[in-house]
């Protein structure tokens, strides 16, 4: 009876191909720290770097990370790889965790790749000033919020690196939960940033609109020893010289006058007080007139006002003065030797050069070295793979269920507290949307502004509604000044008597309503101010 013969050849192909395959899904490196970071990462010995390092169970769970134990220092610590990791061939992928326990409001949670140091350099050497490839990871203080990712790449021309940093990268998540940071290198230059999966950036390494500087100089410059001749005028308008003030104008005719054809209303009480004291007041008890001064009743609103035109001495209101025509101005007229705004000649330049990819320096060592005023911060399962499945793979086995579980924590905590404490599930999606809203590039010069009113109503929900106001005022700023800003108005030749206005106020986004109420209650005196009615 017949069977099966199978060739040893072929055995040793299904062999090797499997080999490959298990060898594909492999990670080229994986912390998970379960077990203690003592011997295997080096903690830097320079004196500045004197945060303690701590292996730490993530609060509420039986999972351990590396954990930024003290406030406000700087921390700094580095693992050799035992393999260097060339970023340059296929795809790379650069993921890890972070979880700031205590939130986060100013300080550092990335992670440095660094390329291969010079001889004779040291683990415990480690600092900010230890060359890296990529630097890549959240980042919030002050005007700062941001996922970094800095590529430092080695000028072919200069053989100098530069740092190139993403533009308007994505904001830091602001809550207290664990979040999984994910960065995607493709081999066509493309460049993918995830968080928790997402993705929220997609870049291209040699597009000069997703890096600064770019990584490929402009081919044309503005020639740098061109200066702008001396006798340039680049006023398109100047004063009449020939112009002379009339006879008739009135510098100093007030703007206002009393309006003599006005008349005191019938019934106005001349000898009635807009205000009186309180009859019902009483002096408290422990007062003492030697050591807390005279005691005054407070005062309340005259209740004989209030059928009354109006109380106290009456005065005329005031007009626009006929008469007034403020400072005069010689009018403005096409300046004859307006030559333009005057601009350098562009020039080739001469250190342009041309790039098919990056020249990625490889990874031989990845550091921590932060500063930070808060701690509790939380690093784990850092991984470097050549599969993005393997990256997914490893967020749904060590990141989504401690995520999910803090989630449901999170929102028990809100049910329990009630409503009012915590965000509404349509609180959250509207916050969700203005997080994103903040990081279209459009809007990168008000992202500050932006952030700042999220995290205020985020602190405050009842604001919810005065956020998205702010948010919309904003807008409507933006459009107002591409409509007409950088046009100054032109002065008629025959100038206008100015009128009388307010100095505006430069557009920001408000205070929340609580925070105004509580300054107004701290600034508030004991007795209150006397409000004058409208004159009439």
């Amino acid at each position: 009876m017949g069977g099966w013969r199978i060739s040893p050849l072929l055995v040793l192909a299904l062999i090797a191909f499997l080999s490959l395959q298990i060898g594909a899904s492999d990670p080229l490196f994986y912390e998970s720290f379960d077990e203690t970071f003592e011997g295997r990462w080096i903690v830097s010995d320079r004196s500045d770097y004197n945060g303690i390092w701590k292996h730490s169970k993530s609060e509420g769970h039986e999972d351990y990370g590396l954990l930024v134990s003290e406030k406000a220092r700087k921390y700094a610590i580095v693992k050799e790889l035992d393999e260097h990791i060339n970023l340059k061939d296929g795809t790379i992928i650069l993921q890890f965790e972070t979880r700031h326990q205590n939130g986060l409001e100013c300080g550092g949670a990335y992670l440095k790749y660094l390329r291969p140091q010079g001889a004779g350099w040291a683990p415990k050497e480690f600092s900010n000033e230890s060359p890296y490839s990529i630097m890549f990871g959240p980042d919030k203080c002050g005007s700062t919020n941001k996922v970094h990712f800095i590529l430092k790449h080695k000028n072919p021309k200069t053989g100098e690196f530069v740092e190139h940093h993403l533009k308007y990268p994505p904001s830091v998540p602001s809550d207290k939960l664990s979040h999984v940071y994910t960065a995607i290198l493709k081999p066509d230059n493309e460049l993918l940033i995830l968080i928790d999966g997402e993705q929220k950036k997609k870049a291209n390494f040699l597009s000069a609109d997703d890096f600064e500087p770019a990584l490929i100089p402009p081919k044309i410059i503005p020639d740098p020893d061109d200066k702008k001749p001396e006798d340039w005028d680049e006023r398109a308008k100047i004063p009449d010289h020939d112009a002379v003030k009339p006879d008739d104008w009135d510098e100093d005719a007030p703007m206002e006058i009393e309006d003599e054809d006005a008349v005191k209303p019938e019934g106005w009480l001349d000898d009635e007080p807009e205000e009186i004291d309180d009859p019902d007041a009483a002096k408290p008890e422990d007062w003492d007139d030697e050591e807390d001064g005279e005691w005054e009743a407070p005062k309340i609103d005259n209740p004989k006002c209030d059928a009354a035109p109006g109380c106290g001495e009456w005065k005329r209101p005031t007009k626009r003065n006929p008469a007034y025509k403020g400072k005069w101005h010689a009018p403005m007229i096409d300046n004859p030797n307006y030559k333009g705004i005057w601009k350098p000649q562009q020039i080739s330049n001469p250190d342009y050069f041309e790039l098919d990819k990056p020249e990625f320096e490889p990874v031989a060592a990845i550091g921590i070295e932060i500063w930070t005023m808060q701690d509790g911060i939380l690093f784990d399962n850092i991984l470097v793979a050549s599969d993005e499945k393997v990256a997914e793979s490893y967020r749904d086995k060590t990141w989504k269920l401690k995520y999910n579980s803090e989630k449901e924590k999170q929102k028990a905590e809100d049910a329990a507290a009630g409503l009012g404490d915590g965000l509404s599930s349509f609180q959250k999606s509207v916050f969700g949307v203005l997080y994103k809203v903040a990081d279209i590039p459009f809007l990168a010069a008000y992202k500050m502004k932006i952030m700042d009113a999220i995290e205020k109503g985020e602190k405050q929900p009842n604001l919810t509604i005065g956020v998205l106001v702010s948010i919309v005022i904003v807008f409507l700023t933006i459009i107002f000044k591409i409509l007409f800003g950088g046009k100054k108005p032109v002065v008629p030749t025959n100038p206008v008597p100015e009128s009388k206005t307010s100095e505006a106020a430069e557009t920001d986004l408000p205070e929340s309503s609580s925070a105004q109420e509580e300054n107004e209650k701290e600034d508030a005196p004991v007795s209150r101010p006397r409000r004058s009615r409208r004159e009439t």
